[in-house]
């Protein structure tokens, strides 16, 4: 789909944008801005320099010929003096030669210097440009340390700060871990109280509801039992009531009896 492309651009540049903002720190990039701005100033420098080497070059090479422009018209005079038409012919037109060459040097030497004026002119205003923009820089380096520092002790006063954000969730989790512990206790102590838990402590093994109602059973007819046995032991000897015991464990035996 055409468009699903560009969607998907759109959210991931979002995306990249807002965590390139949250890590962006605008102290660190205004001094990234004014370094840049004081290599483009060493440059202009540099190219002032260049411009300034050249021309010097350029003027030691005018000298030269200037030299070689008077040597020639002197040459030129002795060659006349002496009735040698040729040569002093010859050095001015030399000379001539080394004039034009000085015209040309003259151009070039009067475009270089224009151009050393031009980027002087355009250092200066540079440097100017570039110092209104360490001034303002540091001024809101301040502005912006100042501001964050009153957004944390803010944000620690109101306690909505990523640390005591934090901070509170832990606190609400280990509130909710209470009071499910508790809830957890107080369900487990319910179900004790039903006898809903086995006695781990009873010989054998465990025993259900039925198991229980016949152990009962059996009980009550075991207790039966032994009611009746005593009753018939009791009943021995007298076909009545057992005669009552005296006080004591038993009786004492009379006097001369064994």
């Amino acid at each position: 789909m055409p468009g699903l492309g560009g969607r998907f651009s759109t959210v991931v540049k979002a995306k990249v944008s807002k965590l390139l903002d949250r890590a962006e720190d605008p102290g660190e990039t205004l001094d990234y801005g004014y370094n840049k701005q004081l290599e483009l100033l060493q440059n202009v420098k540099k190219g002032i320099a260049d411009v300034v080497t050249s021309k010097k070059r350029l003027q030691m090479q005018e000298e030269q010929i200037k030299q070689q422009v008077v040597k020639l018209d002197t040459q030129a005079r002795q060659a006349l003096a002496q009735n040698r038409e040729d040569l002093a012919r010859a050095a001015l037109e030399r000379k001539t030669v080394a004039q034009t060459e000085l015209q040309t040097l003259d151009q070039q030497i009067a475009e270089l210097e224009t151009q050393q004026e031009q980027l002087t002119e355009n250092e200066k205003k540079m440097r100017a440009k570039i110092e209104a923009f360490r001034t303002k820089k540091e001024v809101i380096k301040a502005q912006y340390s100042a501001a964050e520092a009153q957004v944390k002790i803010s944000e620690a006063a109101s306690g909505v700060g990523e640390q005591m954000a934090d901070l509170g969730l832990a606190m609400q989790r280990a509130e909710d871990k209470t009071e499910q512990m508790r809830a957890r206790a107080g369900a487990v102590e319910e179900l004790e109280k039903a006898g809903t838990f086995d006695d781990i402590t009873q010989l054998g093994p465990p025993q259900d509801d039925i198991d229980k109602q016949l152990a009962e059973l059996s009980a009550g007819s075991q207790v039966d039992d032994e009611l009746a046995k005593m009753k018939a032991e009791l009943g021995q000897g007298g076909g009545g009531d057992a005669p009552a015991l005296e006080e004591g464990s038993s009786q004492q035996p009379a006097e001369g009896q064994s």
